[in-house]
This record gives structure tokens, C-alpha cells and sequence, in this order.
């Protein structure tokens, strides 16, 4: 068995989610006559997911959605699933990217999996003769549900698209163990430095920062934690973290991880007062929240190691993984988010392309909230995995909770 087929057949065995899904898939086959267009991080995890799409059915057309996070190996062996095509590439040119991108669309897909809006946003602008034939689609990350929410409120989103990103299951799980602890997986093997002792900075106490936060204080960092929201802020400031601005954390961190979805949140004034030996990353899903362009355009410096790129500044060497990149899927050992984490994700990725498929056609243009009974479904197949039994309402109870007039 060749090695992207051995990643996916370790992945496999520990989605049990995605595998209960897949058995009705396989029987009922809810997606036949559906060609689903995909943008995502072509990895194992990923691939166990378009496995599960084509089981049930639907055409898969994939492509990445970030130039540094495919894995070859897991690309090649998924043109080798019945159903499926992948034009994804590793370390491909912005030009090579987007044509993937096109020869997915070229298809005239009916459903869209999106993990950024890059699909979308092509839809929208190049290729806007096949949106007549596009039902619907589901967006996996915070970063495109901020761009998909600003083309919504503009009256410019001509499908509608479900926040898969925004549902508790993905929320709780996904950003903040799936973030916490694939990103300082990522900065630990890359640098091979110690976590314990250090000024650990987190850049935005969203989902995926508290995450974050999380993880490297269990490992005896002292985090900082800068924010724009006085709320975030203050709840960082109560989780027991130093809040600061980020000029003032520039001068003491250690290890910095951006977490923001935003532009320019390390740049020029930040970069000048950097210590000797900063080491930095971005954890959000494009390379804007650290200022590379200023680097390159001032560089004095050179590869340090396989996934770090060293520029001097002002005699002192500042330390960039990834070249600002989500860090956790694109330094050279990056694997994402854990297994398990996924299965969750990708589970409501597949029952939400289903209800796409199905209830598309009767929704205008926006971004949808998840169905909360597609939500609960896969937090209750995960909880059968685990062998876990939970408590129900009793009639009586239920009654309690819907009445309004039964008080002391």
C-alpha cells in the first residue's frame, strides 16, 4: 500500500463518526447526481471525508485551499477513490493554485465544501456563468465566514452557505482543541523549543486563541494575550493571562502565534522591537497577520531550518515558520488538527452537504446557521463511540421547561 493510502487508512480507523455516516451513505446513497466542488487542505483527514461523499453518491471535484498544506502522497491516492479527482499540489504558485481552483469548477458543480471562501469568491467574480447551477454550500473556517458575512450584508451572495464553522461542534472542538493543539504541535517540532518558562504570546482571544492559550499554559509558558474586544480581553484577564498590546508584548514574547483572521497584526513597529531569536507563526488561515512583505523587502537572512525563514533586523534575528502560513498543516511536519477533532468537523461537513443538496434550492442567498439537529446528530454519534449514556427529560420535565406559568 502506497503512503497516501496507508495515512488514510490510520485516519480511518479513528473517525467513527464519518463511519457511522458512511454506512447510511453506502445504503442509501443520499447524494447521487451531485457534483460537489471542494476547497480544502488535501490531507488524510480530508481524504476520509471525500470517501465518505462519494460513497454516498456525489462526484467529488477537490482542490487545495492553502499552497503549502496539501500532501502529495494523500492527493495521489485519492485519484485512486471511485468518484473522485483531486488537483491539489504542494508549494504551488498562486498561478498553479487558482487554476486547480477553476479546473474544479470547470465541472459546473451543484454543492461547495469551501475552507476559506477561495471557491466561492471565484464563483462570484471569474466564473460567475455557472452559479445557476449551484445549490448551495457549506464553509469550513472562521477566516471565509467573516468574508462570506461581509458579501452577504453587501447583497452580493447569490447561494446560500452554511456556517459549518459557527456551530458548537466545531466551535468547542475544532478551534479550540483542534487549534490548541495542532498549532503548538506544529512550533514545538518545527523550533524544537522548550514551551515551559517562556512568554508565550497569542494574538487574539477568539475560539482558536482560548485554545491555544490553553495548551501552552499547560505546559508552563506565561501567556500573553492581546485583543481588540474589551470583553475577550477582560475574559483573558479573568482565565488568569497577561493582557497587553501587542507593542507591549513585542518587547518580552518568546514565541508569538497569531490567531486573529486579520491583516498586519505583527508588522514593521512590532518587528523592530522584537528580542533576539522571536519566533513567529500564524495559526489563522492566510498569510496576512504577519507582515512578510515588509521582511522580504528588508531582508537580511536565510532558511535556519527546514520550515523557518530567519531575517535580521536591527542586528537581532527574527524567526518566521511556515512564511507566515497556517502554521500547524504547512511547516514540513505539520499533520493539522488531530484525528478525532476532524471526524467531528467533517462529520457535519457531510450531513450538511446532504441538507444542501436537499433544502438548497429553497433558500435565497446568505449564510445559514447549521441545523441544530445535524449539530446534536454528531455530538450523539460521537458520544456511541465513546461508549458514553447521557440522561433524557422526563415528561415531567419537559413540561416544566415549556411552561411559563408554573413558578414557586
Amino acid at each position: 500500500m502506497k503512503s497516501g493510502a496507508l495515512k488514510m487508512s490510520w485516519a480511518r480507523q479513528y473517525m467513527p463518526v464519518l463511519g457511522e455516516i458512511r454506512k447510511r451513505f453506502e445504503a442509501d446513497k443520499p447524494l447521487s447526481g451531485t457534483k460537489i466542488a471542494m476547497a480544502l487542505h488535501v490531507e488524510a483527514k480530508t481524504a476520509v471525508l471525500v470517501e465518505t461523499l462519494a460513497a454516498g453518491g456525489a462526484e467529488v471535484y477537490i482542490t487545495g485551499c492553502n499552497p503549502l498544506s496539501t500532501q502529495d502522497d494523500v492527493a495521489e491516492a485519492l485519484n485512486d477513490v471511485s468518484g473522485v479527482h483531486c488537483y491539489a499540489k504542494r508549494a504551488c504558485s498562486v498561478e498553479d493554485y487558482y487554476e486547480a481552483i477553476d479546473k474544479v469548477l470547470d465541472v459546473n458543480p451543484t454543492v461547495t465544501i469551501d475552507d476559506g471562501m477561495d471557491l466561492i469568491h471565484r464563483l462570484h467574480t471569474e466564473r460567475r456563468d455557472l452559479l445557476d447551477s449551484i445549490v448551495g454550500g457549506c464553509e469550513e473556517t472562521t477566516t471565509g465566514i467573516h468574508r462570506l458575512r461581509s458579501m452577504a450584508a453587501e447583497g452580493k451572495l447569490e447561494f446560500p452557505v452554511l456556517a459549518v464553522n459557527d456551530t458548537p461542534m466545531k466551535r468547542h472542538f475544532d478551534n479550540i482543541h483542534g487549534t490548541g493543539e495542532s498549532a503548538l504541535s506544529a512550533v514545538m517540532i518545527t523550533t524544537n523549543s522548550l514551551i515551559g518558562g517562556k512568554w508565550f504570546v497569542v494574538a487574539g482571544y477568539g475560539y482558536c486563541g482560548r485554545g491555544l492559550a490553553k495548551m501552552a499554559h499547560g505546559l508552563g509558558a506565561k501567556v500573553i494575550v492581546t485583543e481588540i474586544d474589551p470583553r475577550r480581553a477582560l475574559e483573558a484577564h479573568m482565565d488568569g493571562y497577561h493582557v497587553m498590546t501587542m507593542d507591549e508584548a513585542a518587547k518580552i514574547g518568546d514565541i508569538f502565534v497569531t490567531t486573529t483572521g486579520n491583516t498586519s497584526i505583527i508588522g514593521e513597529k512590532q518587528f523592530k522591537n522584537l528580542k533576539n531569536g522571536a519566533i513567529l507563526s500564524n495559526a489563522g488561515h492566510f498569510n496576512v497577520e504577519i507582515d512578510i512583505e515588509w521582511l522580504e523587502s528588508h531582508k537580511e537572512g536565510f532558511e535556519q531550518r527546514d520550515g523557518i525563514d530567519t531575517y535580521i533586523i536591527n542586528g537581532k534575528r527574527i524567526n518566521v515558520l511556515a512564511e507566515g502560513r497556517l502554521v500547524n498543516l504547512a511547516v514540513p511536519k505539520g499533520m493539522g488538527h488531530p484525528i478525532e477533532v476532524m471526524d467531528l468537523s467533517f462529520g457535519l461537513q457531510a450531513l450538511c452537504s446532504e441538507y444542501i443538496k436537499n433544502e438548497g434550492s429553497a433558500l435565497s442567498g446568505g449564510v445559514y446557521d447549521v441545523p441544530n439537529e445535524i449539530d446534536v446528530a454528531v455530538a450523539s454519534l460521537k458520544l456511541k463511540s465513546l461508549n458514553v449514556s447521557i440522561d433524557a427529560l422526563t415528561e415531567e420535565q419537559k413540561l416544566y421547561m415549556n411552561s411559563w406559568d408554573i413558578g414557586t
